[in-house]
């Protein structure tokens, strides 16, 4: 049970450990009441390629960064509080196996784990812990969550207008609404999006922009992205910033995830 690590020794030298590995680059874990409920590698589905990551779940947030070394040194640090989680299956009738959604309100991504079991595992405590969350805090859970976006390598033309190709110079953007890979002229619209953009519009395609025109906006209207089309901005993606780094993450093998607390009450 997650309450008997509240405040226990082995606890705090654990998040201890987690706090060290990702050095200064990282956020402080150490939280009245919080408890590092379990850890392990997880392989991400990023918008180049899938990548491992190591994942970290509290009874609160979710982090998960970077591996520079195995154990000993992570980067890119990422946190998830788990009142914004919803997860979602995935079907092991494609590329990947054993893998489920992480839908957040800024991010969604896939998660890939090595067997089913431990996909079992993950997904177990994941939504225990929010459960236990959102009972405790009486904090709500997120109804709307951005969409999981389409890997570039999924896409050679885009996906709307189906005619352009992308190349160096024809960049692929994603749209921030559907997810889809697109084109610039067929994303050329901005809108505001719950969650993203820190309030500001942020890039559509022209099919999610004109479904959101038929609708009556009651927040800041929807702007043409005319005037700045710098494909080195959008093409990136705010939010997975640091998610393509391949600086690092040479070792395939990993050992299996750990976790601290029992499911059983």
């Amino acid at each position: 049970m997650v309450d008997r690590l509240v405040n226990s020794e082995a606890n705090a030298r654990r998040i201890a450990m987690v706090e060290n590995c990702f050095g200064s680059s990282g956020q402080p874990l150490a939280v009245s009441g919080r408890v590092l409920v379990g850890e392990g590698v997880l392989t991400k589905m990023c918008r180049k390629k899938p990548k491992a990551r190591q994942f970290f779940l509290f009874n609160d947030i979710l982090v998960y960064g970077n591996i520079v070394i195995n154990k000993k040194k992570y980067n890119k640090q990422h946190i998830i509080p788990l009142e914004q989680v919803k997860l979602e299956s995935l079907a092991d009738d494609g590329q990947y196996r054993n893998g489920w959604l992480i839908k957040t309100v800024t991010k969604s991504f896939a998660v890939y784990a090595a067997t089913a079991t431990e996909k079992q595992e993950w997904m177990a405590h994941i939504t225990k812990c929010i459960e236990d969350l959102l009972r405790k805090s009486g904090k709500k859970a997120v109804e709307v969550h951005a969409a999981v976006w389409v890997p570039d390598n999924e896409a050679t033309i885009c996906m709307h207008c189906n005619k352009t190709q992308f190349t160096v110079l024809n960049r692929r953007h994603h749209c921030r609404q559907c997810g889809a890979v697109v084109c610039g002229p067929c994303s050329n619209k901005k809108m505001v999006l719950p969650g993203q953009g820190n309030g500001k519009a942020v890039r559509v395609c022209l099919q999610c922009y004109d479904a959101a025109s038929k609708v009556k906006s009651t927040t800041r209207p929807l702007t043409d992205d005319n005037k700045d089309q710098r494909n080195s901005a959008d093409s990136s993606g705010g939010d997975s910033s640091g998610d393509d780094d391949d600086t690092a993450n040479k070792e395939e093998n990993h050992d299996e995830p750990k976790f601290y607390s029992s499911l059983v009450r």
